[in-house]
């Protein structure tokens, strides 16, 4: 295969290319990202190794499809035409996409988790930095308005030192979720509810009051006919010196019940909420500013536990393609999310307390 020229960065005289690969459950948020970025982006592939999902996704977008990456990245004309590669594809196939893509030449925008496995993360990153592209990991939960005005109390230095960060993930998913997908709850395609339905909520705890210095958990499959564990717990000790939690399952009766963050510091409290973080429910500083004024506006109605950050993710990607930005979450900042869990894992197979940064 001859390796297309690389765009160069930045690219400021037209629309950035994407082309999606997996045209599964995500996509559609990423579809309409780009969507609302029409002028700045477009989308000119999309990929899919399934006929009947590829051949929805052509119709729905209208631009044109193939049926796996090589074929994608060998084409002439319209996919071989982006500039970066979508992946929204199983968890377990980021890593030698993301590869396969850095050495054609294109950036690469993945999914959570990035890898499912520490090395392979590594890996991503390594390739991607040694072909020139960029390589951008999805957290869009970051962006949403009520995290937003969260990591400014923080970054203000309003809780004074943070003695406690509690997240809870109570979520359902079905036995029907893991049938229709088989590679969903196996450990070399997703991982489980950690590394899977909590990824962006791990991320949340270290970006907000990390890095975390040590990890102990316990995760057990109690329901659900899948691999890895559908339950978990996880105790974390903070290197400035707080502790963590962060609890999680997939088998709430009935519905999604609970995404949330609770900070108790020294001068400060705050509670966020609702099914994806998306309300904030208590906010009480011993100091009042005027970014207070900002809670009751901040918290939102979110139909899914996606919440509304894609396209806010996507406006980042533009601007840092174009030269007006740098990534809010490359490679290097996926990795510290996905370390955390790693260390969860090795944690609850072991037995033992496992400490930052991962030694293999």
């Amino acid at each position: 295969m001859t390796v297309p020229v690389l765009a160069p960065v930045p690219i400021v005289d037209r629309p950035i290319r994407f082309a999606l690969v997996g045209c599964g459950r995500i996509s559609a948020n990423h579809v309409e990202a780009l969507r609302q970025h029409a002028g700045r982006a477009e989308l000119v592939a999309v990929c899919d190794n399934r006929p009947a999902a590829l051949a929805a996704a052509v119709a729905k977008t209208g631009v044109r499809g193939f049926a796996s990456l090589d074929a994608l990245l060998a084409a002439d004309g319209t996919g071989s035409d982006a500039d970066i590669v979508v992946l929204a594809t199983p968890s377990g196939l980021h890593p030698r996409q993301a590869m396969k893509a850095a050495r054609a030449g294109r950036h690469v925008l993945t999914e959570k988790p990035m890898a499912t496995k520490w090395d392979e993360g590594m890996q991503m990153v390594r390739a991607c930095r040694e072909a020139g592209v960029k390589l951008f990991v999805v957290k869009q939960n970051r962006l949403n308005p009520t995290l937003q005005l969260l990591k400014q109390a923080v970054d203000g230095g309003r809780f004074g030192a943070v003695h406690l960060a509690t997240v809870n993930v109570f979520w359902t998913r079905p036995q029907s979720y893991y049938d229709d997908a088989p590679w969903r709850g196996r450990w070399d395609m997703d991982g489980g509810a950690f590394l899977n339905q909590a990824s962006h909520y791990v991320d949340m705890v270290d970006w907000l009051v990390g890095p975390v210095d040590s990890v102990h958990a316990y995760t057990a499959t109690l329901a659900r006919d899948i691999e890895a564990e559908d339950t978990g717990v996880m105790s974390l000790r903070l290197r400035r010196g707080g502790l963590a939690s962060i609890n999680v399952t997939m088998l709430t009766h009935g519905r999604n019940f609970e995404g949330s963050i609770t900070l108790l510091g020294e001068r400060g409290t705050v509670r966020i909420g609702g099914v994806a973080v998306n309300q904030i429910q208590h906010w009480e500083f011993a100091d009042a500013r005027p970014e207070d004024d900002q809670v009751r506006s901040a918290s939102y109605a979110t139909p899914s536990v996606y919440g509304p950050g894609h396209p806010l993710y996507y406006d980042n990607v533009i601007r840092t393609l174009r030269g007006e930005a740098h990534a809010e979450v490359d490679g290097y900042e996926g990795l510290r999310s996905l370390e955390v869990v790693i260390a969860a894992y090795r944690s609850a197979r072991d037995g033992v307390r496992v400490g930052l940064p991962l030694v293999f």
